[in-house]
């Protein structure tokens, strides 16, 4: 095998993990940590298009700087909402958030 698939199969069973997570689990910390694991295995992924593909020479390398900048704000969003629900609920299971349906 190539080098850089050995490194595309480790991001695809990192994103299998993280997708199984996110749709396997109700506690919502587990969910953020699993679509965390998920943006992880996508960098992974584009740091090597941009190390072993010459036609992606630094562009994997900028996107993964965008990558991190959303997971970062993704997850202090995330964090927040769920603490201000848990001191009103005292729970952080998703089944348990549906006042926003309908």
């Amino acid at each position: 095998m190539n080098p850089v698939e050995w490194y595309f199969l480790l991001a695809a069973l990192l994103f299998c993990i993280g997708a199984f997570g996110v749709l396997a689990r109700r506690n919502l910390i587990i969910i953020v940590m699993s679509l965390e694991l998920m943006l992880n295995a996508v960098n992974i992924a584009l740091v090597a298009a941009a190390n072993f593909i010459p036609a992606a020479a630094g562009k994997g390398t900028l996107f993964v700087l965008f990558v991190i900048t959303i997971a970062a704000a993704e997850v202090t969003v995330g964090l927040a909402i769920i603490i201000a629900n848990y001191r009103n609920r005292r729970s952080v299971k998703a089944d348990e958030y549906d006042e926003m349906k309908g």
